[in-house]
């Protein structure tokens, strides 16, 4: 998938546990994990609210862009 999710990241600039931001956010941390893994097939906009707000930052700093498919091209030359 082209989305690449950060939750980690945010969490460790945070200092923050997984168990803690699921508590927080009102997930489970089964949910959480899915999510971190990039396994997710979606997420709600108010659950990426959630996150945001206790993380305290922005949906960018969460969620990337990465276009694999051109990746995939320049590996070929």
């Amino acid at each position: 998938m082209a989305i690449i999710v950060n939750v980690d990241v945010m969490l460790a600039k945070r200092k923050m546990s997984s168990q803690e931001l699921a508590e927080k956010v009102g997930i489970t941390p089964v949910n959480l994990s899915v999510l971190k893994t990039g396994k997710a097939k979606a997420i709600r906009f108010s659950t990426l609210d959630a996150i945001c707000k206790a993380l305290n930052c922005q949906p960018g700093d969460i969620l990337e862009y990465s276009d694999e498919e051109n990746a995939d091209e320049a590996d070929k030359f």
